[in-house]
Order: C-alpha cells, then sequence, then structure tokens
C-alpha cells in the first residue's frame, strides 16, 4: 500500500457528492490529488455502509474517511475495513454502539425539524421554501435554491438505523462543529466530540452546509488529518 491515504468523502441527507464540491477544489489547491467522494443510496445505514465499503475497497492505499451530517453515521460503520487509517466528521452524527441518528436528534432537536416532511413513499424531504433558512443560512439565495431543489431526500426509516460498530473506538478521528447549525443541534455535535478522542476539534461559525460556506477551513482540518496519517 501506499503511504499516502486517499480521502473519501461522504455526503449526508438531502444532498449528494456534489455537495463535497468545494471541498474539492480547495484539496486540490493544497495538493491534495488522491480524493475521491462516494454517492450514497441513502436507503438504509446498510446500503449506505455497502456501497462505501465497496468504494474503500477499490483503494490500493489506506483511506481517510469524511463524512458529512448522516454521512457521519456511514464512516461509523464502514470505517471498521481494515484499509480505513482514519475518520474526519464534518457537523456530522458520530454514534456510539446502538445509536441511532434519529435517537440522537429527540436528545437536543435541532431548531429547523419542524420543516422536514415525509411524502407518501416513506421519503423524508426538506421543505424546499425552508431550505435556505434551514440547511445552509450562511450561503447565498441562489446556491441555496439550487440545494434546495435538487436535493436528495433518504428514505424516513435511515434515520432510525443503529450503528453495531463504532470504528471511532479503534481508529484515529477529527471533528469540525458548526457552531449555528440548525439541522444538527450544536449541542448535540459538541457532545459526540467530546467522546471521540478526536486528534482534532474545530468549531467553525457556520450553518450546517459549512463544507460549502467554509470549505477553505473544512479542506484545512482534512488534509492536516490527511498529512498526520501519511507519517505513519
Amino acid at each position: 500500500m501506499n503511504k499516502e491515504p486517499v480521502i473519501l468523502l461522504v455526503h449526508g441527507f438531502w444532498g449528494g457528492a456534489a455537495h463535497w464540491s468545494k471541498v474539492i477544489v480547495e484539496l486540490a489547491r493544497k495538493g491534495c490529488t488522491s480524493v475521491r467522494a462516494v454517492e450514497v443510496p441513502l436507503t438504509s445505514l446498510a446500503d449506505d455502509v455497502e456501497r462505501t465499503r465497496k468504494m474503500i475497497a477499490q483503494q490500493n492505499a489506506p483511506v481517510l474517511l469524511v463524512g458529512h451530517s448522516y454521512g457521519g453515521a456511514v464512516i461509523t460503520q464502514a470505517g471498521n475495513h481494515p484499509n480505513v487509517a482514519g475518520l474526519v466528521y464534518i457537523a456530522a452524527f458520530a454514534p456510539d454502539e446502538g445509536e441511532s441518528p434519529g435517537g440522537i436528534t429527540q436528545q437536543h432537536p435541532p431548531a429547523a425539524a419542524a420543516n422536514l416532511e415525509p411524502d407518501s413513499d416513506g421519503y423524508l424531504w426538506l421543505k424546499p421554501e425552508k431550505f435556505h433558512e434551514s440547511f445552509c443560512q450562511d450561503l447565498p439565495a441562489d446556491e441555496a435554491l439550487a440545494m434546495a431543489l435538487t436535493q436528495k431526500a433518504p428514505l424516513a426509516s435511515t434515520f432510525g438505523d443503529s450503528i453495531t460498530s463504532p470504528a471511532w473506538k479503534t481508529k484515529p478521528s477529527w471533528y469540525q462543529i458548526s457552531s449555528e447549525d440548525r439541522m444538527i443541534s450544536p449541542e448535540n455535535q459538541r457532545a459526540m466530540s467530546g467522546r471521540l478522542g478526536a486528534r482534532k476539534i474545530v468549531t467553525l461559525d457556520a450553518s450546517h452546509a459549512s463544507l460549502s460556506s467554509r470549505a477553505a477551513e473544512v479542506a484545512t482540518l482534512i488534509a492536516e488529518a490527511e498529512g498526520e496519517l501519511a507519517k505513519v
């Protein structure tokens, strides 16, 4: 295996791999050339973990998993793959054994909880007219509109899927807290990051969409993690 890890980006609810676009550009500017982004189906934690594991297995180097939002739950489970060297959480869920994103959310409901709406097929949407104020209040209205109308809704049942073996207990981790987050309570983020034993925790005065509104700082944290792992 090569020493330099492959950075594998995992998106969360209400968006796809393209949510990482600005971070990808910033990572490239920092010289991080081994970057991939996985498109997960958001149909169940098992499905999303399986897709991520397949992507991990395709890499011929150690993998640094980076998860945003619900993607944090995905990397927490998928991170047990032997190729995974570390985990970076970006305003993300980092559940413990037996915990689910939904269960954690109920501990401290986020400000925008009322703006979620299920459809008759079981998918959970963030109301488009409420997307800007809920998900990305620190982005321009035009960007928010595009994100709202291209959102990728998860099956609502995915919220209740629980972790069986949290990789952060055996792999090094990093965490970025969004202090103005309206989708995952900042209080929950502080609690989850505090128990990780993270090598570094960064707090940004950002919305849930810090990967877009504060892409440079997010990329800096990811690049720092990649640099540390490359020395191992």
